[in-house]
């Protein structure tokens, strides 16, 4: 719901706070005092287009700020958990206009585009008036509320789901027919590919280990003589370093029995001659290991000089050239075995679709019952608020699939026939009306008479009001071209509307007007030879003043205040 709705320097509105309750707010007002104003102000932070025209005279920019509570709008949490917002149960929208008619968007003081905003908008506000958005006349709209009314939503995702599931398996189909001819041309050079691959059988990392080895082989004489030569430096020379180190511990072992501070140094001799003698082994070890194998040495060269020339051919690497024959197998496999392939896929999108068809036609039953119930309860609430002798049709169509190749497309088959299908189902759906007799039913985006777009938008919501979820319901002149009779009847359905959404309504009508939780009174005035907008919640004092003055005019009379306090239901 709408908490509260800030407007700076916008239109003749200099500054303006107001606050809205739950139930049913009414806004009256002289013609021209600036009400619809009002409207086109919210409409900003809903995402409508913005002007520089909008921008009061003399300011630099427009601000409008919107408070709204979001607990428990499930779609309006989903969208700002997408685009990165952090929020509560509470948001803050906000819209600035400048003079040069630059446009700037904020949901929580982060900045939003105003496609975005708009489709937040959507989710917060259903606004009714004769130029703004109306989702009821958006015919891609009806499917859902028709679903949402009749309880539909566990059968809508099953189908959403299979249908999901064709669509990928079809998807899979194609590209793999698509597939088929070139791999057909490409299957000899894969065959060869292979064996060249596998007669050559790399290994990853097989390079490096190779050229290891070749430079230990190459250098084996090196080797050989150095290990010889360190090893008789270290043990198996007169003055070898073993030696010299067993005399130096020894000495310091004397000295360490006349002065104990030798004592560390004791220890570290013998440490050192322990890292001597692990060199000393090592050396000896690796010495006779010493391989001169001049046979292994060329068959490592000719293996490099083979390997070398084979990462060129596939890829640059080993490891790209077992990747690649990786792929080819499967591609060569997959050539092999097209017909077995293709064949089990159809099957799998043949009993899916099976499947899909099944869903699809008890959805489409199940509406068409819906549909019924909703089309019969419309028209009552149409003849208590006015328009008599009214059609409601909820029309659901079926529409052959007539494009060549159906097997490919995630259609709903029935028979022999297939239909066009969306993720919603084959149903095609949208509301019709006709309000005056003899005429027949058109579809409800065509009617003319704003005043009447807006009582039938309050009939489909009357008879939707449960199911559908947007928290507030935005009515701008309900009351254009009815009765007094009539309006009390607007008014009453308002009222029973207001116990599921909160709702703004402009009215000139004092039966609409009394039925109010909340009443605001719109003046212009002039303040500072300008022309100002202001807008006054009325206390109960006040509402009977202003009902009285709707039901009388400006010379208020003791009928006008009686009949004020009945229609507000004061004694």
């Amino acid at each position: 719901m709408l908490k509260s709705l800030s407007i700076k320097n916008y239109a003749l509105i200099d500054e303006l706070e107001l606050e809205f309750g739950t139930g049913l707010n009414i806004i009256t007002g002289e013609t021209g005092a600036g009400k619809s104003i009002i409207i086109d102000a919210l409409s900003l932070i809903l995402g409508e287009r913005a002007t520089s025209d909008e921008v009061r005279s003399g300011a630099e920019k427009s601000v409008v700020e919107g408070i709204f509570t979001i607990s428990g709008n499930k779609k309006v949490k989903k969208l700002l958990d997408a685009l990165q917002i952090e929020s509560d149960d509470e948001i803050i929208v906000r819209r600035e206009v400048s003079q040069k008619g630059q446009s700037r968007a904020f949901v929580n003081d982060t900045p939003l585009p105003v496609t975005q905003l708009k489709e937040l908008g959507d989710f917060l506000v259903d606004l009714h008036g004769q130029h703004e958005h109306q989702s009821l006349l958006r015919p891609e709209t009806h499917i859902d509320l028709l679903d949402d009314f009749g309880g539909l939503d566990t059968l809508v995702r099953n189908f959403k789901s299979v249908y999901g599931e064709l669509s990928g398996q079809i998807s899979e189909l194609k590209e793999i027919k698509s597939r088929r001819d070139a791999l057909t041309e490409k299957r000899e050079l894969y065959a060869f590919q292979i064996k060249e691959i596998d007669s050559v059988d790399p290994q990853p990392g097989e390079i490096d280990r190779l050229e290891a080895e070749l430079k230990i082989l190459e250098n084996s004489e090196k080797l050989f003589e150095v290990t010889t030569k360190l090893y008789e430096i270290l043990y198996d020379s007169e003055n070898s370093i073993h030696d010299q180190l067993v005399v130096v511990r020894n000495q310091i072992e004397d000295l360490s029995r006349i002065d104990r501070s030798f004592e560390p140094l004791r220890e570290e001799s013998e440490g050192a001659k322990a890292i001597v003698d692990e060199i000393t082994r090592f050396v000896q070890s690796y010495s006779s290991r010493i391989d001169f194998n001049p046979e292994r040495l060329e068959q490592i060269r000719e293996r490099l000089g083979v390997l070398s020339m084979f990462r060129k051919k596939y890829g640059g690497s080993l490891e790209a050239a077992i990747e690649y024959r990786t792929k080819i197998g499967r591609e060569f496999e997959l050539a092999e075995n097209f017909d077995a392939t293709i064949h089990k896929i159809s099957e799998t999108v043949e009993s899916t679709r099976v499947k899909l068809s099944e869903i699809a036609e008890r959805l489409s039953s199940k509406r068409r019952e819906v549909a019924e119930r909703i089309s019969r309860s419309i028209v009552g609430v149409l003849a208590e608020i006015g328009i008599e002798n009214a059609k409601f049709e909820i029309q659901i169509k079926n529409r052959l699939s007539e494009a060549g190749g159906a097997e490919l497309k995630p259609l709903v088959k029935l028979g022999q026939e297939f239909y066009e299908t969306t993720d919603k189902g084959f149903d095609f759906v949208e509301f019709f009306i006709s309000t005056n007799v003899g005429e027949e039913p058109r579809p409800l985006a065509r009617v003319a008479s704003g005043g009447e777009i807006s009582r039938i938008m309050l009939a489909l919501k009357t008879i939707l009001a449960k199911s559908d979820r947007l928290p507030l319901l935005v009515f701008d002149e309900i009351d254009t071209g009815i009765s007094g009779r009539v309006g009390a009847k607007v008014g009453r359905s308002l009222r029973n509307l207001s116990g599921f959404h909160q709702i703004i309504a402009i009215t000139h009508l004092p039966q609409i007007a009394g039925m109010a939780d909340a009443h605001y009174r719109v003046e212009k005035m002039v303040k500072g030879k300008r022309a100002v907008t202001q807008v006054v919640r009325l206390s109960e004092d006040e509402r009977v003043l202003e009902v009285a003055r709707l039901l009388s005019g400006d010379d208020v009379t003791q009928s006008g205040i009686s009949g004020a306090k009945e229609l507000i239901g004061l004694k």
